[in-house]
């Protein structure tokens, strides 16, 4: 049976998502498993291409690739689930097909540490009595959580059916091309930054009469204050995001 749960975002908004079962997570973890099966396996073939090449060269250059090879199959496991989980915002390959990501228990974006976290205990996921174990978890506590959620203070959601308009934020990636009609932004704080920036992060996930009331009460207001004016043509959040960039760029924050 569906089980959501009723979250209170920092936002001071109730949030609702239907938290997802053993068989998605299953088929997720199956999904990611092959993977990186199949990501060892290529690196087992380069090597010994490279060791057949470089054998009659240099004997140690073979046998000091292989203990490289050797090295990273021994991180795989845990740094796929690491990376993707704390930098494509909670999902892994595994978890986009079977539409589920992971969340902080408050329902905001998992952070990386809690990537972490979650995913240095993933070894219970590789052995049987421990997998076991980490099963039993999930249906002993009312979030569905296995040891490493526990842990980290995370939940695994289904996503939700609908057609986005807008994305997250793009913080990191090249200069924002409305950062023209911002301003200098001479009176911006960092408190402003950090506050606009989660704004912006949020936005997509919100309800849209939620989006409205932050827009009004947050975003339009510190604006006016940093002089950035709104355009007609142009939604208060691309500003927004305008704004947060330049900042974090010229102020080293991103």
């Amino acid at each position: 049976m569906p089980l959501d749960i009723a979250v209170l975002s920092p936002e001071k908004t109730v949030l609702t998502y239907r938290l997802a079962g053993l068989g998605s997570r299953a088929l997720a973890h199956f999904i990611d498993c092959l993977i990186i099966l199949a990501t060892i396996i290529l690196l087992y073939v380069l090597v010994i291409m490279f060791a057949g090449l470089s054998f009659g060269v240099s004997p140690d250059l073979s046998e000091i690739a292989l203990g490289v090879v050797l090295f990273i199959v021994s991180l795989l496991p845990f740094a796929y689930f690491i990376f993707f989980e704390g930098f494509w915002n909670g999902q892994t390959i595994g978890k986009k097909m079977a539409g589920i990501r992971v969340r902080m228990a408050d329902g905001t974006p998992i952070t990386f540490a809690a990537s972490t976290g979650r995913n240095l205990l993933r070894v219970a996921d590789f052995l049987p009595a421990l997998y076991f174990l980490g099963t039993v978890a999930m249906f002993v506590n009312p979030k569905l959580q296995r040891v490493g959620d526990l842990v980290a203070g995370t939940i695994v959601t289904h996503e939700v059916r609908t057609i986005p308009t807008f994305s997250i934020a793009p913080h990191r990636v090249g200069i924002h091309s409305l950062e023209n009609l911002v301003g200098e932004l001479r009176n911006m704080t960092d408190a402003q930054y950090y506050v606009l920036r989660r704004y912006c992060d949020r936005f997509p996930e919100l309800p849209s009469d939620v989006q409205n009331h932050l827009t009004d009460t947050v975003w339009l207001p510190m604006a006016e204050a940093l002089g950035v004016k709104m355009q007609n043509q142009v939604h208060p959040l691309y500003l927004a995001e305008a704004t947060v960039m330049k900042y974090g760029r010229v102020r080293g924050l991103l």
